[in-house]
């Protein structure tokens, strides 16, 4: 989101350096190539695509809102026990949309969750980073990177799960005006199959004025 260094380890947020990643998860974050070029039949015309800028992909996401979240308690284990919790999600724009602060606080029968995620943009990628701490741990961990495509935000990174090198990924979907969903996942066979371990669900709280 690195989210609860577990499943905080990640957005827990991973929802938020730059770390190896392995072939599957780099397919899927690298970005489009730039320079690339092609000839119209019957024409001596060329033409180069040119990279999508995500600058503002995350002001969707600024304001208040009311957040669910479950979590698996221990992840890549078989473990099906799953931990409730409710509370608030407040995001605020930084540098005019090209970063923002996320501030989430819920409660549930577990316990009770901090998690702060600075979320990065990076022109020249014109990718994504997602920087989560805990106020548990008061320390950034590994940053998710990624973008959007089609409305739908892929973000990974490669960490440690227990001694052993695992996959993450952290996925933003279903936006609309007031909601949308997210979803982290833990693979331990390189992206071949993965373990969902976050699931959160945002609704936005209107201004009652």
């Amino acid at each position: 989101m690195g989210p609860l260094r577990r499943a905080v380890s990640c957005f827990l947020w991973c929802p938020f350096g730059l770390v190896a990643y392995s072939p599957e998860a780099l397919a899927q974050t690298s970005p489009v190539a730039s320079e690339t070029t092609e000839q119209h039949a019957g024409t001596d015309a060329h033409y180069t695509p040119t990279q999508r800028d995500g600058e503002h992909d995350f002001d969707f996401h600024i304001g208040t809102w009311k957040t669910h979240v479950a979590r698996l308690v221990h992840p890549l284990t078989g473990s099906k026990t799953w931990a409730q919790y409710d509370g608030t999600t407040v995001v605020s724009k930084v540098w005019n949309g090209r970063a923002n602060l996320v501030e989430l606080e819920v409660d549930g029968r577990n316990g009770h969750l901090e998690l702060a995620s600075l979320r990065l943009y990076n022109p020249d990628s014109r990718q994504w980073s997602l920087n989560v701490a805990s106020s548990r741990s008061g320390a950034l961990g590994v940053p998710t990177v990624g973008e959007f495509k089609n409305g739908r935000g892929e973000f990974f990174d490669q960490e440690t799960l227990d001694g052993r090198a695992i996959l993450v990924r952290f996925v933003i979907s279903d936006i609309t005006p007031d909601s949308c969903h997210f979803e982290q996942a833990f693979s331990a066979d390189g992206g071949k199959t993965w373990e969902v371990n976050w699931i959160a669900t945002d609704t936005r709280v209107r201004d009652q004025g």
